[in-house]
């Protein structure tokens, strides 16, 4: 990971003015090696991510959620807050929220830190990808057996058979149309909710 895309929502006069030490996550990460580029608008950020490794965010915690879901459309990259003394004091009423974000980094990092931050954001996010990739196939699994479950009701009421029959005829159906199990199940549950009406 060597590119980092910094998104400020910040002016930087304001950070300077709130901090007593006014270390600026660009300086920062430049001065240990990372290639950054910096936006402050979408079409900036959309421009930018493109050869980004990873995002850090210099703002307030509340603003951090209109960037998040845009970013993980657009790119999955690790996330990370720029913790300084600034952004922690105007996020104090967000502490509790539910903010997707990989890992932070602050001001008072060093090197080695700062390398950790970023190796361990990264971990997350791929975790994170895991997770979601996985929570997508269950409820694609969950909602194939919904169909198929309707359909073998469907099966013991008008034909008048148990549900392990009306599963084996779904599954014989299936077979000789050469056809997903769920496909036809579907196509049961919405025939006969069509002559239903």
């Amino acid at each position: 990971m060597r590119s980092i895309l910094l998104i400020s929502g910040l002016p930087i006069q304001a950070e300077h003015e709130a901090t007593c030490d006014p270390i600026l996550p660009k300086e920062t990460l430049e001065t240990v090696g990372y290639i950054v580029s910096c936006a402050k608008r979408m079409d900036q950020v959309k421009t930018g991510i493109q050869d980004a490794d990873a995002v850090v965010l210099n703002m307030p915690l509340e603003d951090t959620k209109r960037w998040v879901h845009p970013l993980m459309q657009w790119k999955r990259l690790p996330l990370l807050w720029w913790c300084s003394a600034y952004t922690s004091e105007l996020s104090k009423a967000f502490c509790d929220s539910d903010i997707l974000l990989d890992g932070l980094l602050t001001p008072a990092m060093n090197e080695q830190e700062l390398h950790w931050a970023l190796y361990f954001a990264s971990k997350q996010c791929f975790e994170r990808q895991q997770w979601l990739t996985e929570r997508k196939m269950l409820e694609g699994k969950i909602e194939e057996r919904k169909w198929i479950e309707l359909a073998k009701g469907i099966l013991c009421k008008t034909k008048r058979i148990s549900e392990a029959d009306a599963y084996d005829l779904l599954r014989k159906q299936a077979m000789n149309e050469r056809k997903r199990l769920v496909d036809v199940a579907s196509s049961i549950v919405k025939v006969y909710q069509l002559l239903e009406k």
